[in-house]
């Protein structure tokens, strides 16, 4: 079954409700080794995002993911709101008009989305980032649509991918954004950002099913 803007405005919706109901670990997460705001940014966002789509839905997926972009762009503070609002803008130039996704879309949609984190964050797998959740995500996707996968078997798969790449940045040093000023002190906790894009992943494969 394929996934129209509806569908899409759906899966951001319980992407939304995500955010809300892991807002405190995000910010206890983000306490232990940045500022603290994490979660409150991101749940903000996410907030306004909700009220955009009920002000209404436009036509098309792409069209929807844009609005995502450019509500996180606007609203959100602090590295999430650029970071997540490229990854959905990148997402949403690259399904252009299509009217409904496939496994293929959805993959492809989560490489630009990858792509569009790189060049804004400028991180690598290892760092510590979000890249460290999204990149293992992104060939999970990849492989899961060569294989024949539709749309929720692809976010399945980029979902446990991503939930992996969060764990393993327990043990690493981060090496960008604030907690990288912690040096060795930031060892021995989950990036915020890796966190949330897993959880959001996650979200996002239960609501496509």
């Amino acid at each position: 079954m394929g996934c129209n803007a509806e569908r899409v405005a759906g899966v951001l919706r319980a992407g939304a409700e995500t955010v809300a109901e892991h807002k405190a670990e995000l910010i206890d997460l983000d306490r232990a080794i940045g500022d603290a705001d994490h979660g409150e940014n991101l749940d903000r966002g996410f907030a306004a995002v909700l009220a955009a789509l009920d002000a209404g839905v436009p036509e098309t997926p792409g069209a929807v993911l844009k609005v995502a972009a450019t509500t996180l762009i606007s609203k959100v503070g602090g590295a999430a709101g650029p970071l997540y609002g490229t990854a959905f803008l990148r997402a949403a130039t690259k399904l252009g008009d299509v009217s409904e996704l496939d496994g293929a879309a959805v993959a492809a949609g989560l490489r630009a989305a990858l792509d569009g984190v790189v060049a804004r964050g400028k991180a690598e797998v290892g760092d510590a980032t979000m890249v460290d959740a999204l990149e293992p995500a992104v060939e999970a996707a990849e492989r899961t649509h060569s294989d024949g996968g539709d749309v929720a078997a692809v976010l399945s798969a980029a979902a446990d991918a991503a939930k992996e790449g969060a764990d393993s940045t327990v043990p690493l040093t981060a090496r960008k954004g604030r907690a990288s000023y912690l040096g060795e002190r930031s060892v021995g906790h989950a990036d915020p950002g890796a966190t949330s894009t897993a959880l959001l992943l996650r979200s996002f494969a239960e609501a496509a099913r």
